[in-house]
This record gives C-alpha cells, sequence and structure tokens, in this order.
C-alpha cells in the first residue's frame, strides 16, 4: 500500500476518466481488486526539489489500455480492512451530494454482473410499508384512500398483511365503501340492495349511523351468493311466475307495457290503458279515450304517451289520468313511438316518421316528418346521434337526429322487421323471417343471425349481457349477448334459455337484471323472478357463474 494514499486530495477521487478514483476507493466502496500506485515517468518527481505532501502523482485503474496497470489480486485481508476503513472514513467527512456524486462515479465503472449485485442489494432498501407508515405520521386518511381502490380480492389479501394493514381496513370502513362503490356503478348491484334492504346502512354520512365494518364484511360475502343465485337462475330458466289477468272485456290481447318497481302500466286491445299494482297486481286505474287498440306507449314520472289503431298519439297526466293533449297527424295506426329529452318519434302504419318537438306535455309541435320507408314503419328507437326506424319492407334506416337526414340503410333480413332497439353502435332487430339480426349501425354491418324462433320475433330488448327476444311461437327466449357478438361462438351457445308460459303470440316485454315482464294476445302479464325463486327450485343443479369471484379469507 503507498504511503501516498493518505494525502490524496478529494478531487482526484472525483476526477474524470483520466484521473480516476484512487486505490483506496477502489479498494473499499467498489469492492475490485487493489490497484498499484504508480508515478508517472512524464510527471517524475524531481529527487532534488524539497519534500512535500503534495505529490505530483496520477492514480489510475486498468481498463484495458496498455498505459494502465491493474492488480487482479486482492491484497491481504488486514491491509483491505485497514484500506475500507479509510475510504469510509473520508466518505462520511463529504456531504450527502458529493457521497452521492462519488458512488455514481463508483458504479459507472462496474460491469454488468456487479450491477446486479448492488441492485439485489438496494430493492430491499427501498422498499417502505406505506400503509403502516402513514398512520404514524398522522395521515391515516391517505392510507384508507389507498386501499379503498382494492377489489373484493385484493381486499381480503390486504387484511391478512398485518395487524395494522386490517385496523385500516376496518377503521377506514373499507368493506362498506366497497359496497358503495359497486352499489353507485352497476345496476344489479343497486337493485339487490333496493330489494334486499341493505341500501339503509349505506352512504351515511357519520360512521356511528351504522353497523361496525364486521356487518359489512359479513355481507360482502352474501350479497355475491345472491348474485351468482340470480345468474344461475337465468341461464337455467328458474323463475317464480306471477299471472296478472287483465280480462278485457271485448278483443283481447295485450299490446305494449311498461313498468318500474310501483306499477306496470299496459294498452289493451280493447282501447283501454291500464294501471296495475306491481306488488298486489291489483288493476289501480284505467284510462279510456282511444277508439282503437292500444298499439304503443312510454311513460316518465310526468306523462304516459300512448299510440293507437285510431290515428291519434294522446298525452295522459301519469297520476291523474287526465287526458292532457292529443295528437292528430298520422294518416293510420300509431305503431310506435319513443320520447326522451324534448325530443318525441312516432311512426305508423302510414310508411312515415314523425319528429317532434316536446317542450312540455300541451306544447308539442312537429318539426319533421321522415319519409323513404316503402311500407308500413313498425317501430323507432333514437339517441342524441341516430333515430332509427325499421320497416315492413324488410330494411332498417338510419338517420341523423340533429338534422333529420338520412344517413344509411341497413339490408339483410328477408321479411318484414316486427321489432328492434338500438343503443351505442349496436341495433338489434327481429324480424318475421323468424331470425335476430345484429348490427353495427356506424358501417352497417350485420355482426350475427340468431335462429331459433319457430315465428315472427314480435319484441326484443337488450342490456350489457343478454338479449331477451318474443314471438308469435308464443315462446321467450334468452340469448347470450357477448357470446353473439364474439364471431368465434358457435350458434348452438348462443340461447340460453327458452321459457314458455303464454298461450298465445308475445307482442311485448321489458327485462332488467331481477326480471322479465311480457304481455301476450292471451290477455294475460307475467312476471318472470329470477330473484326470488322457491327453494325447491333452488336445489336444482347450478351452472356456475363467470362474473363475480369472492375469495374468503
Amino acid at each position: 500500500m503507498c504511503s501516498c494514499q493518505c494525502s490524496v486530495p478529494r478531487s482526484l477521487w472525483l476526477g474524470c476518466a483520466n484521473l480516476v478514483e484512487s486505490m483506496c476507493a477502489l479498494s473499499c466502496l467498489q469492492s475490485m481488486p487493489s490497484v498499484r500506485c504508480l508515478q508517472n515517468t512524464s510527471v517524475m518527481e524531481d529527487q532534488n526539489e524539497d519534500e512535500s505532501p503534495k505529490k505530483n502523482t496520477l492514480w489510475q485503474i486498468s481498463n484495458g489500455t496498455s498505459s494502465v496497470i491493474v492488480s487482479r489480486k486482492r491484497p491481504s485481508e488486514g491491509n483491505y480492512q485497514k484500506e475500507k476503513d479509510l475510504c469510509i472514513k473520508y466518505f462520511d467527512q463529504w456531504s450527502e451530494s458529493d457521497q452521492v456524486e462519488f458512488v455514481e462515479h463508483l458504479i459507472s465503472r462496474m460491469c454488468h454482473y456487479q450491477h446486479g449485485h448492488i441492485n439485489s442489494y438496494l430493492k430491499p432498501m427501498l422498499q417502505r410499508d406505506f400503509i403502516t407508515a402513514l398512520p404514524e405520521q398522522g395521515l391515516d386518511h391517505i392510507a384508507e384512500n389507498i386501499l379503498s381502490y382494492l377489489d373484493a380480492r385484493s381486499l381480503c389479501a390486504a387484511e391478512l398483511v398485518c395487524k395494522e394493514w386490517q385496523r385500516v381496513i376496518s377503521e377506514g370502513m373499507l368493506w362498506k365503501k366497497l359496497i358503495e362503490r359497486m352499489v353507485r356503478t352497476d345496476p344489479l348491484w343497486k337493485g339487490l340492495s333496493e330489494r334486499r334492504g341493505w341500501d339503509q346502512y349505506l352512504f351515511k354520512n357519520r360512521p356511528t349511523d351504522g353497523p361496525p365494518n364486521s356487518f359489512y364484511r359479513s355481507l360482502y360475502p352474501k350479497i355475491i351468493q345472491d348474485i351468482e343465485t340470480i345468474e344461475s337462475n337465468w341461464r337455467c330458466g328458474r323463475h317464480n311466475l306471477q299471472r296478472i289477468q287483465c280480462r278485457s272485456e271485448n278483443s283481447k290481447g295485450v299490446y305494449c307495457l311498461q313498468y318500474d318497481d310501483e306499477k306496470i302500466i299496459s294498452g289493451l286491445r280493447d282501447n283501454s290503458i291500464k294501471i296495475w299494482d306491481k306488488t298486489s297486481l291489483e288493476c289501480l286505474k284505467v284510462l279510456t279515450g282511444h277508439t282503437g287498440s292500444v298499439l304503443c306507449l312510454q311513460y316518465d314520472e310526468r306523462v304516459i304517451v300512448t299510440g293507437s289503431s285510431d290515428s291519434t298519439v294522446r298525452v295522459w297526466d301519469v297520476n291523474t289520468g287526465e287526458v292532457l293533449n292529443t295528437l292528430i297527424h298520422h294518416n293510420e295506426a300509431v305503431l310506435h313511438l319513443r320520447f326522451s329529452n324534448g325530443l318525441m318519434v312516432t311512426c305508423s302504419k302510414d310508411r312515415s316518421i314523425a319528429v317532434w318537438d316536446m317542450a312540455s306535455a300541451t306544447d308539442i309541435t312537429l318539426r319533421r316528418v321522415l319519409v323513404g320507408h316503402r311500407a308500413a314503419v313498425n317501430v323507432v328507437d333514437f339517441d342524441d346521434k341516430y333515430i332509427v326506424s325499421a320497416s315492413g319492407d324488410r330494411t332498417i334506416k338510419v338517420w341523423s337526429t340533429s338534422t333529420c337526414e338520412f344517413v344509411r340503410t341497413l339490408n339483410g333480413h328477408k321479411r318484414g322487421i316486427a321489432c328492434l332497439q338500438y343503443r351505442d353502435r349496436l341495433v338489434v332487430s327481429g324480424s318475421s323471417d323468424n331470425t335476430i339480426r345484429l348490427w353495427d349501425i356506424e358501417c352497417g354491418a350485420c355482426l350475427r343471425v340468431l335462429e331459433g324462433h319457430e315465428e315472427l320475433v314480435r319484441c326484443i330488448r337488450f342490456d350489457n349481457k343478454r338479449i331477451v327476444s318474443g314471438a308469435y311461437d308464443g315462446k321467450i327466449k334468452v340469448w347470450d349477448l357477448q357470446a353473439a357478438l364474439d364471431p368465434r361462438a358457435p350458434a348452438s351457445t348462443l340461447c340460453l334459455r327458452t321459457l314458455v308460459e303464454h298461450s298465445g303470440r308475445v307482442f311485448r316485454l321489458q327485462f332488467d337484471e331481477f326480471q322479465i315482464i311480457s304481455s301476450s294476445h292471451d290477455d294475460t302479464i307475467l312476471i318472470w323472478d329470477f330473484l326470488n325463486v322457491p327453494p325447491s327450485a333452488q336445489n336444482e343443479t347450478r351452472s356456475p357463474s363467470r362474473t363475480y369471484t369472492y375469495i374468503s379469507r
């Protein structure tokens, strides 16, 4: 070991490439072999000059050039320890920024496998249990907020990390927050919370207003079990059936309906509109005024709008049943109508489509008449972008909602089209060719043809999971929408279940996550309940659910 090493200035230790780290630095911090200290022959010290501690010495390390010499051999352990201690002594005297600069210099001189060793050494040092550390700084709310983004599987795992994590989850009521998040974003959860009654424990401002976290921790698996049961009931066709006998005095048949949690409103062939209590199934009110069959209807919290074979559209007060307005425009039967956000569209057997501005129940004005179909227009639907119409002429036509200009025609059905629904880019239509077709409205392509009904497909609805169709064969079919949109899915797997209870043609249906409500030529309204299924039916073999997963701890 050179006697000059103790006087090496730090500027040389941190020098550029031609004045690299000293033997001390490399011996300890870089853990490389000792280097020999050589005096550069071009700068040899004049022996006649006065001796000084500041010698003009060049410290070099082997880098493969002929001008540098390195010892590959580690010196004796005693020397190494002394050199290391001395390097650490100098290192400790420097500022943090100087220390970082020096270590960066050392690392830049190392090879790849040495970098790997250093990385393995640093990785655990850089890890922090921030969930435990944050509450120690009085930041419990941040730890809770971070964990509140976890799903159920991850939240279960987080509870098992340590007692502190479990405490944060418990005191932060994170199981409650998870359930509330699901209720806000998933209609199935929202509907289930209302039907099962546990919505009363959610969205409380103060923690003292509700039960402890353990209640929600045990509630979550029960909700999952309920959801899996509902999904299984849909797939296996298990349901509880309720029947409303409409008892029409003259001609029998229920052409249209709509429902909510409290009531069902139906339009009948006998020219009347009947309002039913959804719980007791009793008839609450009968509205009369049309002189023809009530073929279509829609209602909101203020009005009921109906269309009839008497060619008129009537507007009724939903609470009192009073007639507020009568629109006389179409020359033949009004076959279908839709209204939303101040706009109403009606269609008729007279082959036309009428677009109305609906400022209020009494202030409804005709904006535009759309003409182009060559037969009766059986159904319309619309959103802010498109109006979609389907006709007995076998075509679906697309119009601009804002300008009412024609956009394109969807061709493919072999016979007239009786029903459709449109949402986002998807149009689903049913026809008297006994098929259902799925269309991309933007490009006009037919995405899938569903076959299975034996007669005209009269009504159709879809949500994010299913298509439900009703036909003149008296059958209701439930289809897997996601599979139908997958071109690889075999056609034989698309129909999940066929429900047969009506004794006549199925005219109209609607459904949600828990039920289907349908009406028929047999003068009945059927409620197919997939939530409240009798225990005897539940004992049947359950099909696996692919939608929800719960891992218990």
